[in-house]
């Protein structure tokens, strides 16, 4: 048929996942397959069907007595998320999902033997900024979400029944800026050349 663009080439299955986040400022890759740079520390393990990245315009419609559709939508703003659950627990990886905080080394009452560690959730007004990339890998296509700016922005509530993989919620905003992209994606994929 003419005009057909049918390619099952373009057809996403993400193989493998990644999640890494930095301090904001810190140097991105220059393109969808180069080593991350220094600075960027990756979550580790996450479930299997759980990164999700959500993107959220929200819009107005103006209604007029003369037309039963609106007769102009205009959006509004913006917003976008970053939904994944971790499976390792760490220092870091708690920061990520409680939005900072701080970790100190304690002794242990009694003088017990090794080393103990305090980690303390943000105050309110302490919430810190970090950057993050999402990196999916589909065969030979490669293809990183990269978000300058976010900030875990929701309540954190882990399961921790008896015998079931405890995971930490990582849930992420986008935040912008008159100077930044909200976000942007790299990718070695085709698909997205630019027409000629």
């Amino acid at each position: 048929m003419a005009g057909e663009t049918a390619n099952s080439n373009e057809i996403v299955i993400p193989s493998i996942t990644r999640v890494w986040y930095a301090a904001v400022g810190t140097t991105v890759p220059a393109d969808a397959v180069v080593a991350m740079p220094a600075g960027w520390r990756s979550v580790g393990l996450t479930t299997e069907d759980s990164l999700k990245f959500n993107s959220e315009p929200n819009f107005e419609q103006v209604r007029s007595a003369q037309s039963s559709y609106p007769t102009r939508t205009f959006q509004t703003q913006d917003a976008a998320t970053i939904e994944v659950d971790l499976q390792q627990w760490s220092g870091a990886n708690f920061k990520a999902v409680y939005g900072g905080g701080s970790i100190t080394e304690i002794t242990p009452a009694g003088g017990g033997a090794g080393k103990h560690y305090k980690f303390t959730p943000p105050r309110i007004g302490s919430r810190t900024e970090i950057a993050a990339i999402i990196e999916v890998i589909d065969g030979g296509k490669h293809y990183r979400y990269v978000i300058p700016r976010t900030m875990q922005m929701e309540g954190v509530s882990k399961d921790l029944a008896k015998t079931k993989e405890a995971i930490l919620p990582l849930r992420l905003a986008v935040q912008g800026g008159d100077d930044v992209d909200g976000w942007y994606v790299l990718t070695d994929d085709p698909a997205f050349a630019p027409a000629p």
